[in-house]
């Protein structure tokens, strides 16, 4: 069966470019923060995000324990607050989010519509031309439900002459996971 959550990372090597920084909006146990450490190597910045400081412990170590490029700048506060990060003139390839609740910790706390919509539009501002913003939408849960189609809305409006939005979902498991991929022109 195909890992949509793998598959995923796929669209984001054609992206990748020296030099360049990309975003991790919800670090959760930092397998995506890896990902991109590797993919954009040492002369390449990585931000990640995480509001749970159990998160941010949880990536540190999965980062160090595969001798990672010391390439990433983990960051304790809400994926809501990118834009008082990442500074505006940074080549930003890459922003990626996994919506919902850190893997194996308690579910009572997850991504909401409000965060996730502030995260998105400032991606959006921050991201170069050639880059690309993936979304992974978890709609078994409410709330994860209700900000895949807040996120479907907004992605619609976007002007298909300056970006490209699909959405890559198995269509007969309504429940399971989805994403959305924006590439910027």
């Amino acid at each position: 069966m195909i890992d949509l959550l793998e598959l995923h990372k796929h669209f984001i090597a054609p992206h990748i470019r020296p030099h360049a920084a990309a975003i991790d909006c919800t670090m959760g146990n930092g397998n995506d923060t890896l990902a991109l450490s590797r993919m954009l190597g040492e002369t390449g910045r990585v931000y990640a995000f995480d509001i749970q400081e159990q998160a941010l412990e949880n990536t540190k170590k999965l980062l160090e324990a595969e001798n990672a490029p010391e390439n990433y700048i983990l960051i304790l506060d809400s994926h809501a607050e990118i834009l008082r990060y990442i500074p505006e003139n940074e080549d930003v390839c890459c922003v990626m989010f996994n919506l919902g609740w850190l893997p194996g910790a308690d579910h009572s706390t997850f991504t909401l519509r409000e965060s996730t919509m502030r995260a998105v539009d400032g991606a959006v501002r921050l991201l170069a031309p050639d880059g690309i913003i993936l979304v992974a939408v978890y709609p078994g849960h409410p709330e994860g439900k209700l900000e895949g189609e807040m996120l479907y809305e907004y992605f619609k409006t976007f002007d298909r002459r300056q970006w490209c939005v699909s959405r890559v979902q198995i269509i007969n498991s309504p429940t399971s996971p989805y994403f959305f991929a924006a590439e910027k022109k």
